[in-house]
């Protein structure tokens, strides 16, 4: 499976993401690692950084093995799986924690 842009991986992205509490596990990840790269900027700790990663990557990897039980397309497509989490993080933190709408324009943040 190839995907040549972000507008073709998401609904694939989604589909990987059905239930909502793959989707918490996805926005308590990503939350926490956001919230480790902003210690790493304001302290100057790397270690920061590596907490990061291991409770972004963590937790979204929980909820792929054991809730929604299908592989991660992290390592298949790194670059719009991370802009996906994102993208999915914002769309919770804005619409609610457990959103049901899989007719979600292809790009949200476009409308489109």
């Amino acid at each position: 499976m190839r995907m040549h842009s972000f507008e073709e991986f998401w609904p694939y992205y989604l589909a990987q993401h059905q239930k909502s509490a793959t989707r918490l596990t996805h926005f308590i990840g990503t939350g926490t690692a956001l919230i480790a790269i902003l210690l790493a900027l304001l302290t100057f700790n790397a270690w920061y950084l590596l907490l990061a990663l291991v409770m972004g990557y963590g937790f979204a990897w929980y909820g792929h093995l054991f809730i929604e039980q299908n592989r991660p397309a992290t390592w298949r497509f790194p670059r719009y799986s991370l802009q996906a989490d994102l993208l999915l993080f914002w769309i919770m933190l804005t619409r609610g924690f457990a959103f049901e709408d899989f007719s979600l324009p292809r790009n949200p943040l476009k409308g489109k």
